[in-house]
């Protein structure tokens, strides 16, 4: 059988995102402290290794891989700093704030400038009906250790370069400080004045190309349902039985483990599959051959 077109999509495979052990956690040069994960994920960590385990094994199977990167300012709308309660003090990470807490004042950016611009995004997110707008800790803050890709699974994507002297795409997104990013195809909601908060037609373009799609990452409860749910929406009803999800190579934040269970229901129902590791390395070991 003739060698097929086999792509791997990893979401957002970020140290801020990974329940990491202390050993692969650097020290703050200032504390001497270990420095640890922003958003760690329950499960991530063991993903990671499952993830840089199928690579190394069975990685001449894959023609192209692509990661995507969460990469957000330090002042950006879901994070603490953009916000203040009504009597002016700093508001916790993992906060909800609705656009009726907005209108009413209960909730209100520190610069007041933006409050219009605020009102507007979490009303235009509302009406999408997906999310209601979470103000997260600071996370994948770019140019940090917390952006940059997990140890184990960075050296085994080096190696898959090496070996096969290709690239493995970085697809960067969540650079616009005024609207969540979950999605590597599109912005929760797009802003006109951005091009890289509209639809990413150039990857559903390259993964058209797949004769399979393989897809894991962090979360399975936020970036890659997104990504997912949105590249079942725009790349055609003729693709979606490419689609492969790494059961086993994702995991949900923690409190959500509900809405990826019901993520991975709804995307069976759509016609794509969830594979274990295990699985996936099977399949690319026949079309390596």
């Amino acid at each position: 059988m003739a060698r097929q077109s086999f792509h791997l999509l990893i979401i957002d495979p970020q140290n801020d995102f990974c329940d990491l052990p202390t050993a692969y956690c650097p020290a703050d040069p200032h504390s001497g402290t270990p420095v640890s994960p922003a958003l760690p994920v329950p499960g991530a960590h063991a993903d990671m290794l499952r993830l840089a385990a199928l690579i190394r094994r069975a990685g001449q199977g894959l023609s192209a891989m692509t990661i995507t990167l969460d990469s957000h300012q330090h002042l950006d709308i879901a994070h603490p700093g953009f916000w203040q309660d009504a009597a002016g003090q700093a508001i916790a990470p993992f906060t909800q704030i609705s656009a009726a807490a907005l209108r009413s004042g209960s909730y209100l950016p520190r610069v007041a400038s933006a409050r219009s611009r605020a009102q507007t995004y979490l009303d235009a997110l509302e009406a999408a009906g997906r999310y209601t707008h979470m103000v997260w800790p600071v996370h994948c803050e770019i140019g940090t250790w917390g952006h940059s890709i997990h140890h184990d699974l960075r050296l085994a994507c080096n190696q898959w370069e090496e070996t096969h002297a290709a690239i493995v795409t970085k697809l960067l997104k969540g650079m616009n400080p005024w609207t969540e990013h979950y999605s590597a195809l599109l912005a929760e909601v797009p802003d006109d004045t951005d091009p890289a908060t509209q639809l990413n037609t150039a990857l559903l373009d390259t993964l058209r190309t797949a004769e399979r799609v393989y897809i894991a990452g962090e979360a399975g409860s936020h970036c890659v349902k997104a990504t997912t749910e949105h590249i079942v929406a725009h790349i055609g009803a003729a693709h979606l039985h490419k689609l492969v999800l790494i059961a086993d190579c994702m995991s949900p934040v923690a409190g959500f483990e509900v809405q990826q269970a019901l993520f991975v229901d709804e995307m069976r129902a759509h016609g794509l599959r969830a594979a274990t590791a295990a699985e996936v390395a099977d399949e690319l070991l026949q079309n390596a051959d």
